[in-house]
């Protein structure tokens, strides 16, 4: 199976590594990747070009960056993340993915083992289940590093963070902004206003650490100015629920969501749900070089 709306990958300087592209071409998922229009003869050598997306600068002009800086430095990857998602609009999509493009590979965690997946079916699976409620306004994979294989996990989180890999539903009144933390930013603005959010830990995105990837974030912002601007900014948009912490030798910030334990999820009057598993046909295979 392949996912059912479509997906996006945003990019910048990055088209040597392309991490999430290549995973994505080995699952033979369908994908479009936006970049910036000076770095177009570079990504088209490694990519085909009908996936190309040129982002329209009219998005990183108007950018809400939530400082006073302006255009002085990169905006971040949020311009990109709202041209993805009027495109998506525009082609008549009710939902639309959007990734980062430092993402090794996809997993399923299943009965305590990580398996690298071989095709798009984890993203159909989650789109099915989103789409049975009538208040899931995020969604998304869990990260690798967060589900300890040893210990018991629920098969998903509901009301927090979405990041790198967000499946979100197009009608939401919101938008990107803040030149960093724009993802966690999101999630809280649709908390707040009481959607839903589900990150699901039965499925899994394997991600490149902060700053140990040339291109994106890492050369724009944290090799020059480390993580504090993107911690503090965090705290200013979000002053009620966040604050600075000082953890794994660098600053970093901290949210409680626990004020959105209350955001319940809301079924549509015409769906059943069997009782059933249904593994959309998944089955567990040996695969030599999974993750290339």
């Amino acid at each position: 199976m392949n996912p059912e709306y479509p997906l996006y990958i945003v990019s910048k300087g990055r088209w040597e590594s392309r991490l999430t592209s290549k995973a994505l071409e080995l699952m033979g998922v369908p994908y479009h990747i936006v970049i910036e229009d000076q770095e177009y003869d570079n990504y088209a050598s490694v990519i085909d070009n009908k996936k190309i997306l040129i982002l329209d600068k009219k998005y990183q002009n108007d950018y809400d960056t939530f400082d006073k800086l302006g255009n002085t430095k990169s905006v971040g990857p949020g311009a990109a993340r709202n041209f993805v998602w009027d495109h998506s609009i525009k082609n008549g999509f009710k939902y639309h993915w959007v990734m980062d493009d430092n993402i090794r590979c996809f997993l399923r965690y299943n009965n305590n083992l990580k398996v690298p997946v071989k095709d798009g079916t984890i993203f159909k699976a989650m789109e099915d289940f989103v789409d049975r409620y009538i208040n899931i306004s995020m969604a998304g994979p869990n990260y690798f590093m967060f589900t300890n294989r040893k210990a018991k996990n629920n098969p998903l989180i509901l009301n927090t963070r979405i990041y790198s890999c967000n499946l979100i539903r197009n009608d939401t009144p919101y938008r990107w902004r803040g030149r960093y933390n724009e993802d966690t930013d999101l999630s809280l603005r649709m908390l707040k206003d009481g959607w839903c959010t589900v990150q699901f830990s039965t499925f899994l995105q394997m991600k490149m650490t902060t700053q140990h990837l040339k291109g994106g974030n890492t050369q724009e912002f944290y090799e020059k100015e480390g993580t504090y601007p993107k911690s503090e900014m965090q705290v200013k948009m979000h002053p009620d629920i966040s604050k600075l912490v000082y953890r794994f030798g660098r600053i970093h910030h901290r949210v409680d969501y626990s004020p959105f334990k209350y955001n319940k999820l809301i079924k549509k009057k015409d769906i059943i749900i069997s009782d059933k598993i249904n593994n959309y046909g998944m089955i567990l295979k040996k695969v030599e070089n999974a993750t290339r």
